[in-house]
């Protein structure tokens, strides 16, 4: 039995999510139905549950009402209209992480609560970035777990790139420091730091964050160039409450979705596009390392609405 494909395991994530597009509407089990206001509230209800929230739900309804409203419509005609319309709302978001720095290294921190992913994460984002040819520098920022430091050690030694770290414990900041300086004295084009997640007190990681910005600041005024927040997609709807928290801490330039092949909620993807309208980098589909891709919007419009 073969493996399924990257792309068969997006679909596979999101087919709870499709399902739900058209399981209820009238008359759509393989003839028409009509876009009447009934099958609008069973689209935007359908949306809604698959945690596209209420917001993206509304626009997608009004935008199909003001196309189609009271034609005749068939299951498929449905779907590639719903996907369209988010795909409109995902396209705007759709921003690969690009090493645009200079001078370099383009400093990269990598935030999230614990158990979204974060660290495997940041070890698949060095892969692609030795995949375009970039030196990578990875800086073990999140001293606070031993399992963390020795996790990201594993996955430096499996890609072949260097790793800063310290004692369990020790300075974030410091760490961060020397990680800079071995990256600007051996040319590295990318240095990616693990952050703690510690989300129960707000207030030490604030502390700790602006530390780590204030070394950076001092070693490079434009430094960090990016800070990435991992979501992981099973949290649903309370992946945008992360958002609000690490904004607020953080200035969060960007996201990156894991899991999206295990969830039926990962339509929050959707949800945050709208809703914060922050850059959307990459997403992921499991452990292995190719299993993280640039975000694709169209490609992912069409998962949701469930077009092959």
């Amino acid at each position: 039995m073969t493996e399924p494909t990257w792309r068969e395991r997006l679909f596979g994530g999101f087919a709870k999510t499709s399902e739900r597009l058209t399981a209820n509407l009238p008359g759509t089990s393989g003839g028409t139905a009509k876009l009447d206001d009934a099958t609008l509230d069973e689209v935007e209800d359908a949306l809604i549950m698959s945690d596209l929230g209420p917001a993206a739900a509304a626009r997608i309804r009004a935008r199909l009402s003001e196309k189609r409203f009271g034609l005749e419509i068939t299951t498929r005609q449905l779907r590639e209209a719903v996907a369209e319309e988010i795909a409109a709302i995902l396209r705007p978001v759709a921003k690969p992480l690009e090493i645009t720095a200079f001078p370099r290294p383009q400093v990269i921190l990598v935030i999230g609560v614990n158990g979204s992913g974060k660290t495997t994460t940041i070890a698949k984002l060095a892969h692609l970035f030795q995949e375009d040819d970039y030196g990578v520098l990875l800086a073990a920022g999140d001293t606070f777990r031993a399992a963390a430091i020795g996790q990201l050690a594993t996955w430096a030694g499996r890609i072949g790139v260097d790793l800063v770290r310290g004692p369990e414990g020790g300075d974030p900041a410091a760490i961060v420091f020397d990680a800079v300086r071995q990256a600007t004295d051996t040319g590295i084009d990318a240095l990616i730091v693990d952050t703690a997640g510690r989300l129960q007190n707000k207030r030490e990681l604030m502390e700790e964050l602006a530390k780590i910005r204030r070394v950076l600041g001092r070693l490079n005024s434009e430094a960090p160039h990016d800070v990435v927040l991992v979501l992981d997609a099973t949290n649903g709807q309370n992946a945008l409450s992360q958002i609000d928290v690490f904004r607020e801490v953080a200035g969060v330039t960007g996201l990156i979705m894991t899991k999206l092949d295990g969830t039926a909620r990962g339509g929050v993807l959707v949800a945050a596009a709208e809703q914060y309208g922050l850059p959307i980098h990459a997403i992921g589909v499991g452990e292995r390392m190719e299993d993280l891709r640039p975000f694709d919007p169209d490609l992912v419009a069409r998962v949701i609405a469930g077009v092959a």
